[in-house]
């Protein structure tokens, strides 16, 4: 068991340092700098993803909105799966495929940022989101995984793990999601 234990911390340690390759710090700092743009001039950061994506997206949010490391003002963020009702509404109404992009004609303005978040970088509905706000000139952050999908092409910005392994992929995520808090938050504060 324990070895079992140790194989999976050294993978993840494999993946967070393969992760800091190609650029991708650099990728992560710029992601910064336009969420703190956007949050100083007005607008909000909105996040969307499926299953521990989700997760995640509600998670960074509340970071936002609450605190990450300082006491400071709340920002603006807000999670597209945050509300039972319209998760259920517009799949019914409409289609799973539109449960993000409708939710985020009605709440985004230009100058908001979205992020997106997505293992496969292939999910669906984030990839309506995406192109929603890309009409309505949101700027669009992607975090992906397996090669970053239909996503990455999408994104102003793309943080692409270099795994197929969802675990790991989620856990990078997670990673680059508190360092994208913790510069906007310093940049900010």
């Amino acid at each position: 068991m324990s070895n079992k234990i140790e194989n999976i911390f050294k993978e993840t340690a494999k993946v967070i340092t393969g992760s800091l390759t190609d650029g991708r710090a650099e990728v992560l700092g710029k992601m910064a700098s336009r969420v703190v743009d956007s949050l100083k001039k007005g607008g909000k950061v909105i996040l969307c993803g499926n299953g521990g994506s989700a997760s995640q997206a509600q998670h960074i949010a509340a970071e936002f909105v609450g605190r990450f490391k300082k006491e400071r003002p709340p920002y603006a963020a807000i999670a597209l799966t945050d509300n039972s009702s319209l998760m259920t509404c517009i799949p019914n109404d409409y289609s799973f495929d539109a449960v993000f992009a409708r939710q985020l004609e009605g709440l985004g303005r230009k100058g908001d940022v979205l992020i997106a978040i997505s293992t496969s970088g292939s999910s669906k509905n984030v990839i309506e989101a995406m192109k929603k706000a890309k009409s309505m000139g949101i700027i669009v952050i992607s975090f992906t995984g397996k090669g970053g999908g239909k996503m990455s092409p999408l994104a102003d910005y793309d943080f692409c793990v270099p795994s197929d392994n969802t675990p790991r992929v989620q856990e990078v995520h997670l990673l680059a999601l508190h360092a994208l808090c913790e510069l906007a938050e310093e940049d900010l504060a």
